[in-house]
């Protein structure tokens, strides 16, 4: 079965301004038909010692998204030191620290908020450390050297097309929509929202979507693009803040109205568990459509059993890949690999190198076969389990 994979390009915006994306140019290569051999002896690139020369922060272990790209870090950069920083930023911090105290040359970060994570940035590359922001751009420095990424912006495409899609085969007006957003201290969350909400807002302002639990989404229906402050309006009340009790409480407050067909923006897979088991206890609600990201254990079994309809696998083995690169390069004085950096993301103090790997979205049409591809999964009888 053949599923489904979206090209990315670098696009959207940042915290506080437009994000420019912009192709990388690709070195013109050395004509050796009219420049002499390079005759001189040189050292060849220096292996990288991933026990001493790499540390990694990543945000929270509680998120299987991370726990996977930890697993994926691990095979690829064997020996590699491995933080996790409990979702709190003081502990992001102190990690970084204590990489900078070690003597790496290299950190890669995926920081909790982009913003906050410039001051520890700013650090390491006072002691001539570099900085990889890994998933999440890190805000208002000069010193990132390199941003591996997915196109956020696609995988909230990806969110709200598929809506848009259901809404249109079901047909009628005033669909039900119910609209939850990620942390808005994550810039990712921003672009995810802003890629959902090109895909949605037509519909809502014809009449085809009644957005239900968000005023402010209503009062800005005419606006085919959003600005960030009018995104953090909309975003503000209906964040989950990546948490899956708050995504629980804010959907609690919006099921008991609920009835017939409903549509659900859920940002995340943990968030979409919590929110879609909310409205299962409201009977009237009769069928439901729902979205998330990370292709989750859990939401594996979700797709299969009917209870969340659609995930986006971003696959960190492509993210990990392009870090290995990236920090060879680093270590080694090189150039970095234009088949890895393709565009730029600005940050609003500086336009960042940076990828855009590609994204799978999963349906309960190709879950058996995405979920067993990428090696994470197990399905057998209808029961998914971890591969050991």
């Amino acid at each position: 079965m053949q599923f489904k994979k979206l090209a990315l390009a670098g696009l959207g915006f940042a915290m506080a301004a437009a994000m420019a994306a912009c192709s990388s140019s690709t070195p013109t290569a050395t004509d050796t038909s009219t420049t002499p051999a390079d005759t001189s002896t040189s050292a060849a690139p220096a292996a990288v010692d991933w026990s001493k020369d790499v540390g990694i922060v990543l945000s929270d272990a509680t998120q299987p998204r991370w726990t996977m790209a930890q697993k994926q870090f691990q095979t690829a950069m064997p020996g590699v030191q491995i933080k996790f920083s409990n979702n709190d930023t003081s502990v992001e911090k102190t990690n970084v620290e204590s990489f900078i105290a070690a003597g790496v040359k290299v950190i890669i970060i995926n920081s909790i908020d982009g913003a906050a994570a410039a001051a520890e940035t700013d650090e390491a590359a006072a002691q001539g450390i570099k900085v990889i922001a890994y998933d999440r751009l890190i805000m208002n420095t000069t010193n990132v050297s390199a941003y591996v990424t997915f196109d956020s912006v696609s995988v909230g495409d990806a969110q709200g097309k598929y809506l848009a899609d259901q809404a249109k085969a079901n047909g009628g007006k005033d669909l039900p929509l119910y609209l939850f957003a990620g942390d808005v201290g994550d810039n990712n969350a921003f672009l995810f929202f802003q890629g959902a909400w090109a895909e949605l807002q037509p519909l809502i302002a014809d009449g085809t979507f009644k957005v239900m639990n968000s005023p402010e989404a209503i009062a800005a229906a005419s606006n085919a693009t959003l600005t960030h402050d009018q995104e953090n309006t909309i975003m503000q009340p209906i964040t989950t803040l990546w948490d899956p009790t708050k995504a629980k409480t804010l959907a609690e407050a919006a099921a008991p109205s609920a009835s017939g067909t409903i549509f659900v923006l859920a940002p995340n897979d943990q968030t979409s568990q919590q929110i879609t088991d909310a409205f299962r206890t409201n009977s009237a609600v009769t069928t439901m459509y729902s979205t998330g990201q990370d292709l989750a254990l859990a939401s594996v079994q979700y797709i299969l059993d009917g209870k969340q309809s659609m995930t986006v696998f971003k696959d960190d083995k492509f993210l990990v890949q392009e870090c290995v690169t990236l920090v060879g390069n680093l270590i080694n004085g090189q150039p970095l690999d234009p088949s890895v950096i393709t565009t730029t993301y600005d940050n609003t103090a500086a336009k960042v190198p940076s990828s855009a790997a590609q994204i799978t979205v999963v349906t309960k049409d190709n879950v058996q076969q995405v979920a067993t591809d990428s090696g994470l999964y197990t399905i057998t009888n209808g029961t998914v389990s971890a591969t050991s």
